[in-house]
C-alpha cells in the first residue's frame, strides 16, 4: 500500500506542477502559457466521454493495434525460432531481414498506401511491422542462448525435433520472447498513432491531429492522455501474461530487511566463516500473489 500511495503521490505531484505552471503563465525558456491547464483538459475529456466519436476512435485504434500486434507476435516468434535453429533459413532470410529492420515502420506509409487497397489494411501492416522486429530479435537471441544440455537430454530420452521444440526451445525462450513483446507493444502504439495521423480516417491519432489543425489544444492533450493510458494498459497486460506463463522462473524482490547478516568468523579458528543461509525475499510471495490476482 505504501508503494501504491507513493505512485499516486508522484502522479498527483506532476499534475499539480502542470496546473501551477500553466495557470500562472510561466514563460522562462519553455512557454507554458501556450499550454492548456489541467482543468481545461479535464473539461474537454468529460465532453468527449459523452459523445460517440471518442468511443468510435478508441475502438478503431484498439482493433488496429491488437490485430497488428497479434500477427507480429505469431510471425516474429515463428521466424525467430526458424532463423535461430536453421542455418538455411538464416542464410535465406537473415540478409533480407537485416536490411529491412533499420527502416522505421512509419517510413513504410507510402508503401502501405501503394500496396494495400484500403487504409485500414495499411495501418495494420505498419503496426505489425513495428512489433515484428523486436519480437524477432528477442526470440532469436533467446533461442540461441539456450544451453545444449537440455536438448541433449531430450535426445537421450528418445525425443525428436518436435519434442525438443515443445519441451525445450519454446519454454526456454519464453522470457526473452515476452521481453520482445513488451517492447513491441510500445513501438506498435507509436506507429499506429503516427499512421492514423497520416492516412487514417478514424482513431485516436487521427482525432488528435484534427484537434491540432483546428487549434483545439485541450483536445490534443485528451488524445495524448488516452494514448498514454491505452499504452500502459496493454503493456501491463503483456507483462502480467508473461509472468503467468513463466511462473517457474525464480522471482527476486529487493527487501533490505530480508538479508541475513553474515556469521562472524570465530576468533583464532583460522577457518573461513560459513556462508550465510539463503533467505527468500519476503516480498517475492506477495508479488507473485498480486500478479495472479491482477491476471
Amino acid at each position: 500500500m505504501r508503494r501504491y500511495a507513493l505512485r499516486l503521490l508522484s502522479l498527483a505531484g506532476a499534475l499539480g506542477l502542470w496546473q501551477a505552471l500553466t495557470s500562472l503563465d510561466v514563460d522562462l525558456w519553455l512557454r507554458f502559457s501556450q499550454f492548456p491547464t489541467v482543468t481545461d483538459v479535464a473539461r474537454a475529456f468529460a465532453e468527449r466521454l459523452t459523445g460517440p466519436d471518442y468511443w468510435t476512435d478508441l475502438t478503431d485504434s484498439l482493433t488496429r493495434i491488437l490485430t497488428g500486434f497479434l500477427l507480429a507476435a505469431v510471425l516474429g516468434v515463428a521466424t525467430g525460432v526458424l532463423v535461430a535453429r536453421s542455418r538455411l533459413a538464416e542464410d535465406l532470410l537473415g540478409p533480407v531481414l537485416e536490411v529491412i529492420r533499420p527502416v522505421p515502420a512509419i517510413a513504410l506509409v507510402p508503401v502501405a498506401i501503394l500496396l494495400f487497397p484500403s487504409n485500414e489494411q495499411g495501418i495494420v501492416f505498419i503496426t505489425c511491422t513495428a512489433a515484428f522486429f523486436p519480437v524477432l530479435v528477442s526470440t532469436r537471441h533467446a533461442v540461441r542462448a539456450l544451453t545444449p544440455v537440455w536438448e541433449e537430454a531430450v535426445l537421450t530420452m528418445g525425443g525428436g525435433r518436435w519434442r525438443i521444440l515443445g519441451s525445450v526451445v519454446l519454454p526456454g525462450a519464453l522470457p526473452g520472447v515476452f521481453g520482445g513483446l513488451s517492447v513491441g507493444i510500445g513501438v506498435s502504439w507509436i506507429c499506429v498513432i503516427s499512421a492514423e495521423m497520416i492516412s487514417g480516417q478514424y482513431g485516436v491519432g487521427y482525432r488528435t491531429w484534427q484537434d491540432y489543425t483546428v487549434v483545439d489544444y485541450p483536445g490534443v492533450f485528451v488524445g495524448m492522455a488516452t494514448i498514454g493510458v491505452l499504452g500502459w494498459l496493454t503493456s501491463t497486460a503483456v507483462e502480467l501474461l508473461g509472468r503467468r506463463l513463466t511462473r517457474w522462473l525464480p522471482r527476486t524482490a529487493y527487501d533490505p530487511a530480508a538479508r541475513a547478516p553474515r556469521p562472524a568468523r570465530p576468533a583464532g579458528s583460522g577457518q573461513p566463516a560459513p556462508p550465510a543461509p539463503a533467505v527468500r525475499p519476503a516480498g517475492a510471495r506477495s508479488e507473485e500473489a498480486r500478479d495472479e490476482h491482477l491476471v
